[in-house]
């Protein structure tokens, strides 16, 4: 995904940086690189973090609720996020030629979720769209063995690899870090625009769309921010869900944890905007963690972090009166 300009420069057309990478350069993101005019991959098969997840997890609650996920990820990120909960993976650089990680190929990691009978790999941990060839080579084997693909991004991918991506995604959980131009720029190194222009794709494609916001203290957490990122969803689909998490310090940000009383708040803002479907994460809140009837209104999952008592009758149908829930079962 790069188009060559003058001088063996060449930009790179993953994410919405566009990178103009000189020959032997890199871009923002580290590992993607200028080889004599073609844009190379430095990390193609090198996963940095494998694990089996629960798929509530990533989190996705309206996708195959109880399902075990194959996670990977691996270093580096197009983002620079000052409060990063990932940033040991996120933000290592590359400082040499020489990849970092353990060899899993699209083939090793098909052959091993055949193995172990998981029906979903999620692309996470760190931004999957930088690692695009080998998530995209992994997602077209997974799609042909009936294996679901999922992403959890921060949506910075440009328009084309969300375009020849689409086929073969299944799900994708959006970060929605904040609601402006500034918070972006400042505590992120990108833009808002394009990541609201790809959720907004998103939600009309076929691919199940839900969206996460982490509440940061006392920078992107005032009630217009929170109504205002509530109100842009409701205007997609009321039916998307939004998981507001709770923030600890981390990284190189320093401010006290989310209180308590502003999840809380964020959680009516978004009811009030008319979303059918607000969760809090990282605290220990199962009546919002959990999924409401939105005809009777009784508890159709109820979650308590990762326990979870799914009452779905017919996969998808409210026990109590047969409204269909929204989502992937």
């Amino acid at each position: 995904m790069s188009k060559k300009l003058n001088d063996n420069v060449v930009e790179c057309r993953v994410c919405n940086h566009f990178c103009k990478i000189p020959e032997g350069g890199v871009g923002f993101c580290s590992v993607r690189r200028n080889k004599k005019g073609d844009l190379k991959l430095a990390i193609y098969g090198k996963a940095i973090a494998v694990h089996i997840d629960p798929i509530e997890k990533k989190p996705f609650f309206h996708f195959y609720p109880q399902e075990r996920v194959f996670s990977f990820g691996t270093i580096a990120c197009n983002f620079r996020c000052k409060f990063c909960q990932n940033w040991d993976i996120s933000q290592y650089k590359m400082r040499n030629s020489n990849p970092i990680g353990q060899d899993w190929s699209p083939e090793k990691i098909i052959k091993f979720c055949k193995e172990n009978n998981i029906q979903i790999i999620a692309y996470t941990y760190n931004e999957p769209s930088i690692f695009f060839e080998y998530a995209y080579d992994t997602c077209k084997l997974a799609h042909k063995a009936g294996i679901k693909n999922v992403i959890v991004s921060n949506g910075y991918m440009s328009e084309e690899v969300l375009e020849k991506w689409e086929p073969y995604l299944d799900g994708a959980n959006i970060d929605l870090k904040g609601f402006t131009e500034e918070f972006y720029q400042e505590f992120c190194g990108g833009s808002l625009e394009p990541v609201k222009k790809n959720i907004k794709l998103l939600a009309k494609s076929k691919v199940w769309l839900e969206i996460t916001t982490l509440l940061i203290t006392e920078t992107n957490d005032s009630e217009k921010e929170i109504k205002n990122i509530a109100e842009f969803i409701a205007s997609i689909d009321k039916n998307i869900p939004w998981h507001i998490s709770r923030y600890f310090p981390n990284y190189f940000y320093n401010a006290p944890p989310t209180p308590l009383k502003t999840l809380e708040k964020a959680y009516q803002i978004g009811k009030k905007a008319g979303l059918n479907y607000v969760y809090l994460g990282n605290v220990d809140n199962y009546h919002k963690e959990s999924t409401y009837c939105t005809n009777c209104g009784k508890i159709i999952i109820e979650r308590e972090r990762y326990i979870i008592k799914n009452k779905l009758k017919d996969k998808n149908k409210c026990p109590y009166c047969e409204q269909i829930l929204t989502g992937v079962f």
